[in-house]
């Protein structure tokens, strides 16, 4: 998933950011409500979690453009205001889903992935296709049967494939979803990414090309 994480304490959006990523989700990081709007403007995300006191441009209003724009993100506020009737209001304005300061990052990280399921289509637990089983929730990957271990990048790109279940993605949108705003599109990243998937589930290939339009699992 694509993540943006909007927090005014640089240190704990660090925190939030490497956690997630640990999670194999692609995340964005800023510090103020004016540069979240910009990034929301630009990327499209699945998740965004948001501060709500925050500087340039308060959280509550991040969250009305948000909502107004009709965004498929969805958001989890955080707070250091936990009363009742702060997470009333915080729900009113449009949120998904409200957490509270200080927090387990355990808990953030799995309402970001019961967020991010809510953004798109449903898809089963687990993914099966041309022979290849991947288990979200165990991070773990079977071809045929056999263990086949990924790295994190790798593990993203495969299930975005699945979860397309035979549909062509480009490379554009594998950037969006696995990679953060810092990748390079001219690397070659998701070619060689793409390379090593090939390599590790083996023969016969199940992931191919389609000259001009992407990658697709047969």
């Amino acid at each position: 998933m694509r993540v943006l994480v909007v927090e005014d304490e640089r240190v704990l959006a660090g925190a939030i950011a490497e956690w997630l990523r640990e999670e194999t989700h692609a995340v964005d990081t800023v510090h103020d409500g004016e540069a979240a709007l910009e990034r929301i403007a630009v990327n499209d995300y699945d998740v965004v979690v948001l501060d709500r006191d925050l500087p340039l441009v308060h959280g509550d209003d991040v969250c009305r453009e948000l909502v107004a724009s009709e965004s498929a993100a969805r958001v989890l506020m955080l707070t250091a205001a936990a009363e009742i009737g702060d997470r009333v209001t915080g729900l009113s304005l449009g949120a998904d889903d409200y957490l509270a300061k200080p927090f387990a990052f355990a808990e953030l990280a799995a309402r970001v992935q019961a967020l991010g399921r809510r953004s798109r289509p449903a898809a089963p637990p687990v993914l099966r296709r041309g022979g290849i089983t991947l288990d979200p929730a165990r991070r773990e990957v079977f071809r045929d049967e056999r263990y086949v271990p990924l790295s994190k990048k790798e593990f993203a790109v495969l299930s975005e494939l699945l979860r397309a279940d035979g549909a062509v993605v480009s490379a554009e949108q594998l950037l969006e979803k696995a990679w953060d705003e810092y990748a390079d599109p001219f690397t070659g990243a998701v070619r060689l990414t793409i390379l090593k998937l090939r390599r590790k589930l083996g023969e016969p290939q199940v992931i191919r090309t389609v000259p001009g339009a992407g990658y697709r699992i047969a």
